[in-house]
């Protein structure tokens, strides 16, 4: 046990493995839910090429194993069966299956009726194996744009699609979700995460684990514990009290645990207190030992840092593997016959290992509990709801919107996010999907053709190399568009040759690339338009790039970072003054040593950049003439990514003066932010309307359109503070100082610091509008045993039915012990239609009152707390009290 504020885990418990086999699967979530206000979505904006090549993205899965979905298998106590197993492997071949047998893979033990299983990312999408255009991924709404719903059944229903994803492309364990907290705007990852509050965290999180694994594929909570940032992510040493760790930091975990059932969870780069968490004591205790978790702990990739210290703590899985550089294998063996690592380890590893393969159908002879996926549904209409009910209408005056085509006659939509926004992070986030809709896109299809719309992007953003595209480039040989991909080996032969449908190209664990010592991408650029153009390649190995037989790039480019040559490699270009309709072909040759497990590398193709200047003023020449301005603005790739934090919280480039310039001609400007994590907003007051769309994944388009036209609720609240300032006193740093990093927030992190500080800020923690009004009527209590019920009645006092969030909170100024002014209790949603009362039941659970103390546990303090009922942490305009008794003396 280890956070005062969550569910109450004697509601949820972990089922034992006996009684979890042959579980039936959630009704809730096997047809969609019901909308929750009318939708009245408008047509589908995707182009028609775009919609047929989807059928094979999404087409259905294929007849999976009989030992995966036979119903009729025999019944097989799993335990028994693992035990079994386990008797027929000598020591060399347990140690084998601890270590992958490749990047994405486990090792294969057919004489125990073991097969592989395919572990892969899935926080925002499962990508699979390969990162290939041509084996798309449908692209989901960030986890934090998931937590802004703050609904459990939809994200429930986010996780069964996953599931179907992950099957579809032969993946048995996803990657996901990431419940480290926000605690910095500054992370890298904040889009990865769920929420600032560990309540919020949890429960979504356990929402999302019951969906995926309601289908027979396992979920992977991570990053065990406090990698909450990623500047020296691999090396940081985090120090906070026991306190904060256990009530805070744990928290989320414990309820994915217990109430999410996980089946697998991974351990982090970082250490905390002085010990790297493969080798940490929390992976027994609490999480094993006091949790009751049964599943497998493995290591983010290349976490592993020892033989005997990882050998002897409860980590279960090394990955990626094999290879020199891992620390088990015959060196673990080895630290066994010793006496340096027991024996026992080893077997309660592979126990775990099996046990997860019994679950996915990974294990002959056992039953998996759930059911495989049937063929997945289309998923474009539920990726559209999600993304509208994430997204968070901030500020709105009630000038601009909704919008009413019938009254528009001319609309602007501007911004370099507008046409081509940023759907998605970047890091293991990043899927390939099978198509964007962007804003402009999604509002022309919505608008109709009556309503003229304008499209100017007014501030460029200076970001990293991009790709070149397949509209851009073709085959030299057959016109095909596209490059031409060749692997040459040792001896200069062709191994093998594709054509590929774009620059950007990534091969972990490839066959093909293991026997290659060389790879070529060749194709002659179709140059649009006069001017400067940046010619370049991004990646890590020997590079040699030739423009029309012109070498431009000749170079070794490194980096320190085991990932960087995927997440953020380094770029060389040259800069060529080309001329429309002129045709260059570009040779890109990548040297790199034998038997390498992967390689990859972006060719990329920069036009010239409009003149800035002239560029707004077209932007804001449009916004005059405009009914309504939508300005669509947004973070780069070089923020908001895996592998590095943000070193500001401002828009970059000119964007802040775009948005003030069509301020100042067009009153009905409507801003929409397309980033993973807070902004800072210096023109908020000066503005009709502001929406946070988040990375909202594929469908962002289309559901723009719904939120802006008011077909749907905009359905987001904020999962996390949104600061005025840079300097603002809550907003925490994620610099270590000589490798170590000191949370001395404690347990008032989020929320909880800017009440304690007595800070404003830009929008509190919770805080969202929507398309009607409502008042808090009142609040009624009664005990439950030890929990309390508060029953509250809200009224929608506008003109249109709707979905109101209702939050919770408790606080206790006179407390003996340290708290926070206040912290979330409990949240649910309130339906009703226009001037009509509604009253739901809050659940408060007894853990809602605990605090940790320190070599004692979760402890709850006797007296009388205060229940604040609200729509956001600092609008609470009911209250009542609720008390906990004295324990009786013994």
């Amino acid at each position: 046990m280890s956070q005062a504020n969550g569910h109450d885990d004697r509601t949820h418990p972990l089922p034992p493995v006996a009684t979890a086999y042959g579980a039936a699967a959630s009704p809730e979530i096997d047809s969609p839910a019901p909308p929750r206000v009318p939708d009245q979505r408008g047509p589908d904006p995707r182009a028609p090429e775009a919609r047929a090549r989807e059928s094979d993205p999404h087409a259905p899965v294929s007849e999976p194993d009989a030992s995966v979905s036979d119903p009729h298998a025999p019944v097989v106590d799993p335990h028994a069966r693992i035990e079994a197993a386990l008797a027929e492997l000598d020591l060399e071949r347990k140690v084998r299956l601890l270590t992958g047998s490749g990047f994405w893979r486990t090792a294969a033990e057919p004489a125990i009726g073991l097969r592989e299983m395919v572990l892969c990312d899935g926080p925002a999408g499962v990508r699979g194996e390969r990162f290939d255009e041509r084996e798309p991924s449908a692209s989901l709404p960030c986890p934090t744009a998931l937590a802004a719903s703050w609904d459990e059944d939809l994200v429930e229903r986010v996780g069964v699609l996953l599931a179907g994803e992950a099957r579809r492309k032969g993946v048995d364990v996803v990657l996901g979700p990431t419940v480290n907290l926000q605690r910095s705007p500054y992370a890298g990852r904040h889009f990865e995460c769920y929420s600032e509050d560990p309540l919020l965290s949890g429960r979504i999180g356990a929402a999302l684990v019951r969906g995926v694994q309601s289908r027979g594929v396992a979920a992977t909570v991570k990053h065990y514990t406090a990698n909450d940032s990623e500047t020296e992510r691999y090396s940081v040493d985090v120090r906070m009290s026991e306190r904060a760790l256990h009530e805070v930091h744990l928290a989320a975990f414990e309820e994915i645990v217990r109430a999410g059932g996980v089946w697998a969870l991974m351990a982090a780069y970082n250490s905390v207190d002085g010990v790297t968490m493969t080798e940490s004591p929390l992976l027994e205790t609490p999480l094993r030992t006091e949790w009751g978790f049964d599943g497998l702990v493995v290591s983010d990739w290349f976490a592993t840092r020892s033989t005997e210290g990882a050998g002897r703590a409860g980590l279960d899985l090394a990955m990626p593997g094999p290879g020199p550089d891992q620390p088990w294998g015959a060196a673990l063996v080895a630290a066994v016959r010793d006496g340096r690592v027991p024996e026992r380890a080893v077997d309660d590893k592979v126990r775990h290992l099996l046990l997860l393969a019994s679950r996915v159908g990974a294990l002959d002879g056992v039953r998996p509990p759930a059911p495989a996926p049937a063929p997945a549904p289309e998923p474009a209409a539920l990726l559209r709801e999600a993304a509208a009910a994430g997204i968070v209408l901030l500020r709105d005056t009630g000038t601009a919107l909704p919008l009413d085509p019938g009254r528009l006659r001319r609309v602007a939509v501007l911004g370099p996010n507008a046409d081509t926004p940023r759907i998605q992070g970047g890091g293991s986030a990043t899927v390939i999907p099978p198509y964007t809709i962007g804003p402009l896109a999604g509002l022309r299809a919505a608008l109709g053709p009556e309503v003229r719309v304008e499209h100017a992007v007014g501030a460029r953003i200076r970001h990293r190399l991009p790709a070149v595209t397949e509209a851009e480039v073709r085959d030299p040989g057959s016109g095909a568009r596209g490059l031409r991909v060749r692997f040459f080996g040792p001896d200069g032969d062709v191994l093998h040759e594709e054509l590929r449908g774009g620059g950007r190209l990534l091969w972990l664990d490839d066959p093909i690339v293991a026997r290659a010592v060389a790879i070529e991408a060749v194709g002659v650029l179709e140059v649009g338009e006069d001017g400067p153009h940046r010619i370049g390649v991004a990646g890590v190995g020997r590079f040699r790039l030739a423009a029309d037989n012109v070498v431009v790039v000749d170079e070794d480019l490194v980096t320190d970072d085991p990932l960087g040559g995927i997440l953020t490699p380094p770029e060389r270009w040259a800069e060529l003054d080309l001329k429309a309709g002129q045709e260059v072909e570009l040779r890109l040759r990548h040297e790199f040593a034998l038997e390498r497990p992967g390689t990859g590398f972006v060719l990329g193709v920069d036009p010239p950049a409009a003149h800035e200047n002239e560029d707004l003023a077209h932007a804001v020449a449009i916004a005059a003439d405009a009914e309504v301005a939508i300005v669509v603005v947004g973070s780069t790739e070089e923020s908001d990514s895996e592998g590095r934090d943000r070193i500001h919280l401002s828009l970059p480039g000119r964007q802040d003066e775009l948005i003030r310039r069509v301020a100042e001609v067009n009153p009905n400007t409507v801003v929409v932010l397309n980033s993973g994590s807070p902004v800072l907003l210096p023109w908020r007051s000066e503005v009709a309307a502001i929406l946070v769309g988040w990375f909202p994944g594929q469908e962002f388009g289309a559901a723009l359109a719904d939120v802006l036209l008011g077909r749907v609720e905009p359905g987001g609240r904020l999962p996390v503070t949104w600061p005025a300032y840079e300097d603002d006193p809550a907003v925490l740093t994620t610099t270590p100082i000589a490798g170590r990093l000191d949370y001395t927030e404690g347990i008032h992190i989020g929320h909880r610091g800017w009440a304690r500080a007595g800070a404003t800020p830009a929008y509190p923690f919770g805080h969202g509008l929507g398309w009607t009004t409502w008042t808090h009527v009142a609040v009624e209590t009664a005990s439950s045993g030890p929990d309390f019920v508060a029953r509250v009645t809200v009224r929608n006092t506008g003109t249109r039915p709707g979905r109101h969030l209702i939050q919770a909170y408790l606080s206790r100024p006179d407390s003996t012990v340290e708290r926070p002014v206040s912290w979330l209790a409990s949240y649910t949603h309130a339906e009703a239609d226009p001037n009509t009362e509604t009253t739901v039941d809050l659940h408060i659970p007894a853990r809602a009152f605990q605090h940790w103390a320190a070599g004692k546990g979760p402890q709850t303090e006797p007296g009388t707390y205060t229940l604040h009922i609200g729509s956001s942490s600092t609008t609470l305009p009911l209250t009542t009290t609720l008390t906990i008794p004295s324990p009786n003396p013994a």
